[in-house]
């Protein structure tokens, strides 16, 4: 093999473990995970080819940035790709749910469109329970 050979030899090795590192960055490496809490506004399953599961969250909140005391809502678009999950979301008793979540820098059309993909989901309380020192829900006094 010539000089020439192996430099082109070792140069499509080089981009081919680039081309690699880098598409298990964007689609594979798991970016941030977290959980949010909210209202489910919808959750439906949708896609041509690969029927996905995808949903949007509604959290309140206040707002300090302009006028003070204004209540605020935050959207989160969020993808289920495990069937289990996803049926535990739709029987949940209640709305208000929490969601544990995995983010990704690219989507893969098997696994949703959103970048934040539900891994498990946790039921909240709407109402306190009798003798607990902390419901969940706010006195408004």
């Amino acid at each position: 093999m010539t000089t020439r050979g192996k430099v082109f030899t070792w140069l499509t090795v080089i981009v081919l473990l680039v081309l690699a590192g880098y598409v298990y960055v964007k689609f594979c490496y798991v970016y941030s995970e977290g959980i949010n809490e909210g209202d489910i506004n919808y959750f439906q399953k949708e896609g041509f080819i690969f029927k996905t599961y995808e949903g949007k969250m509604i959290q309140t909140g206040y707002n300090s940035k302009s006028a003070q005391n204004t209540i605020q809502s935050n959207e989160f678009h969020f993808s289920v790709a495990d069937e289990r999950v996803a049926q535990s979301l739709i029987e949940a008793p209640s709305r208000q749910v929490k969601l544990h979540w995995k983010r990704y820098l690219g989507t893969l059309p098997w696994r949703g469109n959103s970048q934040f993909v539900v891994d498990s989901v946790i039921v909240s309380r709407n109402t306190p329970v009798e003798g607990d020192p902390f419901p969940d829900v706010p006195s408004m006094n």
